[in-house]
């Protein structure tokens, strides 16, 4: 028997979560941890909701609410949905409570105690009109990497830059749109730098850890490990414990404090179960391994950061064994995005559809390698033509054709009277188990699961090829023997089923009348049981697993558009209106149509198109940003709207005399076009 501690991701409880968070870490985590229980090892499933994020303070601004209000409301939408996907932890906490306010404290000092911190005056950004200073994800801007706009001061989400708010370009307060300036402030620092070489030998180490954890450490350690500030400026978050005026300020920055959350969590378990110090068995006992299950964008914190933590505090910690980090989930061939609603929230979905389907889907395309693709028609499939079609079907025949035929009761056999065909399936089921054991104890569920509806298959196989309908009536004790060997298949595939569906397999083994809790049963000996003949049974008296009929999957496709429509209208910012004018001052535009002939790239200009234009009296030459949403190819011959007055001007050394009037937005320019081109000539004044 092994000893285990099984973590996954904290959420941030200011939302609740959605699919793409089941399939990156908390389906995987629960896979494996009902595994592990099979095989009757030590294990301990521990998470909880990450509760003093700076995202939790900009959705209390937003709603109107404290921001304990929103933890307190999401903790529990969160826990609830867990719960209606049979994720079950055996303890699920927040960092809000005192017990992990206490152990983060004991953390920082006495990472300050061994030398680990250094306090450092630096200019932070600070916003003149909401007079606060501004914590990262309150200041956005464009991305000094790949040049995306709506970067955050932590991090871009486009390309993953970790990010300091200084680098951004054009920097905004998020509250209020402001420019904010600079002002000096304290903050504590992390010399995670002076871990660099202790982390790379441990990292290393691990060579069985999924490539995308060991390259991504590999990059920031060829970059090289920089202090990293530790506390922030803001009154929501765990109090920085100095008495230092300086400081009163201050909390803890969330990136360091909510991993701990995993310590503390655990240290509330142990208190729970009666026994307060048996929380160090799992974080201190060497012969225990910890195993993270998260998603890429949190590989840095736990593979890097809080390992460093953990040193810098002594070597009695336990560090993490392994970091099985999946990639992202699209949905309908589009990233997942909270801000402008295209996500399938787990609350929502429980609403309409049992657990199951979705553990099972999620699982059949998860992104164990690279980013995989939700659709709701692939979610209808595989749940038609597998779950029902296979599983399903082979369940309903075989305990209705008993329930007919036997009374509802197992017909007596022998097992040691087996067929060749029997015998052969049996050493076939016990090569598949073999194979699916090792996959999921190296946690490819994927891999596993796929082989697994593979194998039953040859289920509804033998039951076919057996045709117990025909031998009932030429020799029924044969067929009461076929039957007693498809209950034993049964119950031999609905205990490798267990971790991947729990509630579709408890619902099979009260069906065979299992008396031993399915949660007792052990892979080293379950494939050696056999059913007691005259055992009653029970006819099903609903299917298994219903079909999701055209209508109903349009609909929530329909639905996910529709509220994705909702969210970007009701979120949209207009730009203020200019200073008023007089007719006059329009009437000194001189808007003219025109045509352009030629369009070619601006050499040494990044989004510069130079056309040549025809307004019928001349031709002008003009250079636009434009290259970024048309070809060359497709605006010539293009109809225009030109200002025609506009003072000449350079651009990369080309005079450009004029301007394309279009309209603009933050993710698009559209040329303006005149309606009826057959009705109007080149030259045309526009008024």
């Amino acid at each position: 028997m092994e000893r285990y501690l099984v973590t996954a991701a904290l959420p941030y409880a200011n939302g609740p979560i959605h699919i793409g968070h089941l399939a990156g870490a908390y389906i995987p985590a629960d896979i494996y941890v009902r595994f592990l229980r099979l095989n009757g090892d030590d294990v301990v499933f521990i998470c909880g909701t990450d509760e003093h994020g700076v995202p939790i303070t900009i959705r209390a601004e937003k709603e109107g609410k404290t921001p304990q209000e929103i933890v307190d409301y999401y903790h529990e939408v969160i826990k609830k949905s867990f719960e209606g996907m049979r994720i079950e932890f055996d303890n699920f906490s927040r960092t809000t409570r005192e017990i992990h306010h206490k152990t983060a404290q004991e953390f920082f000092l006495k990472l300050l105690e061994n030398g680990a911190l250094v306090a450092k005056k630096e200019k932070g950004l600070y916003c003149p009109n909401c007079k606060i200073f501004l914590p990262d994800r309150y200041v956005e801007g464009t991305c000094p990497v790949c040049g995306a706009d709506g970067a955050r001061g932590d991090q871009c989400e486009k390309c993953g830059t970790w990010l300091e708010p200084f680098q951004l370009i054009n920097p905004k307060c998020k509250i209020c749109g402001a420019t904010p300036e600079e002002r000096e402030t304290t903050h504590f620092y992390f010399k995670l730098g002076d871990y660099q070489k202790r982390l790379e030998e441990f990292v290393y180490s691990h060579d069985f850890w999924r490539p995308n954890v060991i390259n991504y450490c590999r990059n920031w350690f060829e970059e090289g490990l920089r202090d990293r500030a530790i506390t922030r400026d803001l009154l929501w978050g765990i109090k920085v414990p100095l008495d230092d005026e300086e400081f009163k300020s201050k909390v803890l920055y969330v990136w360091f404090e909510a991993p701990i959350g995993y310590i503390s969590s655990t240290k509330e378990w142990a208190i729970k179960i009666g026994d307060p110090d048996r929380w160090k068995l799992y974080w201190q006992d060497k012969n225990t391994r910890i195993v993270h299950f998260i998603g890429k964008d949190n590989i840095v914190f736990h593979a890097i950061v809080f390992p460093a933590t953990l040193m810098a505090y002594g070597d009695e910690w336990n560090l993490v064994y392994d970091i099985p980090a999946n990639e992202f989930l699209n949905i309908e061939d589009e990233k997942i995005s909270t801000s402008r609603n295209w996500a399938v929230w787990v609350d929502e979905y429980l609403e309409e559809f049992e657990p199951d389907p979705l553990r099972y889907y999620l699982t059949m395309i998860a992104p164990e390698n690279s980013d995989s693709n939700f659709t709701w028609e692939g979610f209808q499939k595989h749940n038609n033509t597998e779950l029902a079609d296979v599983i399903g079907n082979y369940v309903n025949r075989v305990l209705t054709f008993i329930a007919r035929n036997f009374d509802s009761k197992i017909p007596e056999y022998s097992k040691d009277d087996l067929g060749e065909y029997e015998k052969n399936l049996l050493k076939e089921e016990k090569e598949f188990f073999n194979k699916f054991y090792e996959n999921l104890h190296n946690k490819r569920f994927k891999r596993a699961l796929t082989e697994y509806i593979e194998f039953y298959k040859k289920l509804n196989k033998y039951f076919n090829d057996m045709k117990p309908w025909e031998l009932v009536k030429e020799d029924k004790k044969r067929a009461g023997e076929v039957l007693a060997f498809c209950v034993k298949l049964l119950r031999d595939t609905t205990v490798m089923m267990y971790p991947f569906m729990p509630t579709t397999a408890e619902r099979i083994w009260v069906l065979i009348n299992e008396l031993r809790d399915i949660k007792e049963e052990r892979w080293d000996r379950f494939l050696d049981i056999f059913p007691e003949p005259n055992r009653e049974i029970k006819r099903p008296k609903k299917v298994l697993f219903r079909k999701f009929a055209d209508e109903e999957i349009k609909k929530q496709k329909e639905k996910l558009i529709q509220k994705s429509k909702e969210e970007i209208e009701k979120n949209k910012k207009y730009k203020p209106l200019k200073t008023e004018i007089t007719i006059e001052d329009f009437q000194k535009l001189d808007i003219r149509v025109g045509k352009i002939l030629s369009a070619e790239k601006v050499k040494g200009a990044d989004k510069l198109l130079k056309m040549e234009v025809d307004l019928g009296f001349e031709k002008r030459t003009i250079v636009g940003g434009l290259k970024k949403y048309y070809s060359s190819e497709e605006l010539i011959g293009k109809y225009v709207i030109v200002l025609a007055n506009l003072k000449p001007r350079k651009l990369k050394g080309i005079e450009s005399q004029g301007m394309l009037l279009a309209v603009v937005n933050d993710e698009n320019i559209s040329l303006l076009e005149p309606d009826n081109k057959d009705k109007i000539n080149l030259g045309d004044v526009i008024g």
